[in-house]
């Protein structure tokens, strides 16, 4: 009996903090945003690869404008012309073009078209090109 007397009783238990939850939500909470942050980046990627394809397609479709339709013509390269035209010099060129083209547009019965409308289209060709 004097043996028990010198057992020493179990202590209480003790409270430990623990936030390791805490850290599980938070790491997936970053995984989570990176991995928006990264979806967001490719598609942005994506979509600028094919406007800049968009684009290539429409100077391939004013190359093939040849103006034996007068009138279909200055429709086709008003409307590609606008869509290409993206820097200061294509928009100045683009707006010197428009009145060539708009002899031929609106009009029931239209002519050929001149060598200054050609001319004129040429140079915008020219510089559009990449």
């Amino acid at each position: 009996m004097e043996e028990l007397k010198t057992l020493r009783d179990i202590k209480p238990l003790v409270d430990i903090p623990d936030s390791s939850i805490y850290i599980y939500w938070a790491l997936i909470g970053v995984g989570v945003v990176l991995g928006l942050l990264l979806l967001s980046f490719v598609l942005r990627k994506l979509l600028s690869l094919r406007k800049e394809n968009k684009r290539k397609i429409y100077i391939q479709k004013l190359h093939a404008i040849d103006f034996k339709e007068a009138k279909q013509s200055a429709y086709e390269a008003t409307h590609y012309g606008r869509l290409v035209a993206q820097s200061d010099r294509e928009k100045e060129i683009y707006s010197q073009l428009l009145p060539y083209l708009e002899r031929y547009k609106y009009r029931k019965i239209v002519e050929k078209v001149d060598s200054d409308t050609q001319k004129q289209f040429r140079l915008f060709l020219q510089v559009i090109e990449p």
